[in-house]
Order: structure tokens, then C-alpha cells, then sequence
């Protein structure tokens, strides 16, 4: 493989017309690092790493690539590797041709290419399949002719866009174990693209989320799971219970929120009394149950109830009308009067937005 870049780096931005898609995006990637752009549809996350990958011209902007600025530089002048969400496969050339492709076009020795091919064919585990076409072969399949297409290059940097949007879930989650561990085994850089959450978290060394071009919080997948900055990646990464509350006192690493019909209390690290803010939990973390004079104990009528197999979400309306999530395996019915526990160190603090 080529040798790993040791740094690349980029403050970029997009605009098309009127309308701004990336808003002065800044990042710095490590080599051997996997970094995922995380968010909705719309966010930009595409359009960045095709101003990586130099399909995109920047609108403002530089990009560095161990030192050396490389946004004026064609395509295949990068010498990245990328994967698209559509395998991007040639229908009429089998799947020996289609990972040679790009070998072919660098006027490689015959031998080489050979031994390459079958190098990145063993290493998808497609060896065998030489003479075989893309249209005789699975999504996965397709899927790992496309990586060994791009991996046979020896890229600098790896780019994925969404490539296992077009699989089923099961065959995303084989694919996805796949990806990280040819990361791993060959020391690849990669900046991988995706709105699905357990994706990015599985696979990252950093997240990076983003909101309509604006980059809202960068860290690892402990840091965007367990302490997101605001209500937006809080949402995003599946707290589904928020709360707005006035913050009144703190003491003893905790601090008091006054809402809607409820008081809560969270740990807070830092003295936030007086200001608006939101308080926010995961249905997981809520359970039920909890004595009267318990913290965070609140009372409610059960108005929902999905069936997710081993465990089942409920909704919980409480007084005053906020409905509250809990996924448990206790089993509860619709019409069910029950209690809720919101445990003090699940709760997130955020700042409420608007």
C-alpha cells in the first residue's frame, strides 16, 4: 500500500448561488485516522468529501495535504481512493477489469496488474470471481468489487459516500465489520460519509456532525454518544426526551431545573444557575418505578407502546402534557398509571436554542 499521509487538513466552504452548503467547514485529519461525517440529508456531508476527493470546486477555501495545498489539483493528481454509493461498477467489463481498471490506465506491467488484482480480490474475499460480471453478482459483492477497485491503487486517502445505503441491514452491518478491518490491516486513512448513526459509530475514530453546512460538534463516538454540546446532535444520536427548564441553584455537582410541572435535578460540572437551558435523556436511560420522594420521580398514563423484541418503548404522558420515552424490557399496557425514574447522572445539560 502507499505510505499513510501523516496530516490533512481544511477550512472549506460552498456556496451555490444564494445558498450556502458548507459554512467555513474546519477539520484536520490524522493519519491512519477514520472519520466519519455524520448528519441528515441536506447537511453538506457529501459535498465535503467531494472537495476532498477534488469533484467539487471549493467556493473559498484550502486544503492541505500533509503540508502541501492541493485544492487546485485535478483528481487523479490526489491519489485518493473512493467509493461510491452506487458501486459506480463498469456493467460490461468483468470484475478482473473492474478493479484493473485504473492499473490499466496507469500503463501497468501486465504481471503487476495481475498480482495486484488478486491481491484486493483475496482481501474482499472475492477470490474466484474474476470472470464474473456486476450484474451476476450480490449488492455486497458489488459493494467489495468497488472497494477492491479502489483500494488496488494504493490510495493516500480513502473516501467512502454512503456505501452501504443500497445494502439490507444485514448485509450493512457484515460490510461495515469489513470496512474496519481493511482500515485497520492496512493502515488506511478514510473519511467516511453516512446519516446512520450506528454506522458512524461503530466504524469512527472521530465524528463529525453536521447541520445545513455548519459543523456542530467534532469527537470521539464515546463523546458525540454520551456528551453531546447541543440539542441538535443530542437529538440526532437518540435522546428523545428534552425538557426546558430554568436552572436555579447547583450544589454538590448538581444542579436544579424547574420546568413544566416538574422539577429535575442533573449533575452539572460547572455553576449554570439562572440561565434557560435543556435538560435531556435517552429512553434507555429512563426506567420505571421510583418512591415519591425520590429524585426525578415523575407519575404518568402509558399512551404507546411499540414492540421492539427483546425490549418495548413506551410513551408516557405525564401532567401538563409532556409525553416522556422509555425503552425497557418491563412490560407496561396503554392505560397503565406508572411511575418514571430520570436518574440524576443520565440526564445531559444543553443550552436551549432560539
Amino acid at each position: 500500500m502507499a505510505d499513510s499521509i501523516q496530516s490533512l487538513r481544511f477550512s472549506i466552504t460552498k456556496r451555490y448561488g444564494a445558498k450556502t452548503v458548507l459554512a467555513g467547514l474546519p477539520l484536520e485529519i490524522k493519519g491512519r485516522e477514520f472519520v466519519t461525517f455524520l448528519g441528515p440529508s441536506g447537511c453538506g456531508k457529501s459535498t465535503a468529501l467531494g472537495i476532498v476527493a477534488g469533484l467539487i470546486p471549493p467556493t473559498e477555501g484550502e486544503i492541505f495535504l500533509d503540508g502541501q495545498r492541493i485544492e487546485h489539483l485535478l483528481p487523479e493528481k490526489r491519489g485518493f481512493g473512493m467509493v461510491f454509493q452506487n458501486y459506480a461498477l463498469f456493467a460490461h467489463l468483468t470484475v478482473f477489469d473492474n478493479v484493473a481498471f485504473g492499473l490499466s490506465l496507469q500503463r501497468r506491467p501486465a504481471d503487476e496488474i495481475k498480482r495486484r488484482v488478486l491481491e484486493m480480490l483475496g482481501l474482499v474475499r472475492l477470490a474466484g470471481y474474476e470472470e464474473r460480471y456486476p450484474g451476476q453478482l450480490s449488492g455486497g459483492q458489488q459493494q467489495r468489487v468497488a472497494i477492491a477497485r479502489a483500494l488496488v491503487l494504493h490510495p493516500r486517502l480513502m473516501l467512502f459516500d454512503e456505501p452501504l445505503s443500497n445494502l439490507d441491514a444485514k448485509l450493512r452491518v457484515e460490510m461495515r465489520t469489513e470496512i474496519k478491518q481493511l482500515h485497520t490491516r492496512l493502515g488506511l486513512t478514510s473519511i467516511y460519509v453516512t446519516h446512520d448513526q450506528a454506522e458512524a459509530l461503530s466504524l469512527s475514530d472521530r465524528i463529525v456532525v453536521l447541520r445545513e453546512g455548519v459543523l456542530m460538534q467534532v469527537g470521539t463516538p464515546q463523546e458525540i454518544h454520551d456528551r453531546p454540546k447541543n440539542v441538535f446532535v443530542a437529538d440526532f444520536m437518540g435522546f428523545r426526551n428534552f425538557f426546558d427548564v430554568d436552572l436555579r441553584q447547583t450544589s454538590a455537582g448538581f444542579v436544579e431545573g424547574v420546568g413544566k410541572g416538574m422539577t429535575l435535578r442533573a449533575r452539572a460540572s460547572e455553576i449554570v444557575g439562572g440561565s434557560a437551558a435543556v435538560m435531556a435523556i435517552r429512553p434507555e436511560d429512563v426506567r420505571f418505578g421510583g418512591a415519591a420522594d425520590d429524585a426525578n420521580v415523575l407519575r404518568g398514563k402509558v399512551e404507546l407502546v411499540e414492540y421492539l423484541g427483546r425490549e418495548q418503548e413506551s410513551a408516557i404522558v405525564i401532567e401538563g402534557g409532556q409525553r416522556i420515552w422509555v425503552r425497557t424490557t418491563d412490560k407496561v399496557s396503554v392505560g397503565d398509571t406508572v411511575a418514571v425514574t430520570l436518574p440524576p447522572d443520565k440526564l445531559v445539560l444543553l443550552p436551549r436554542e432560539g
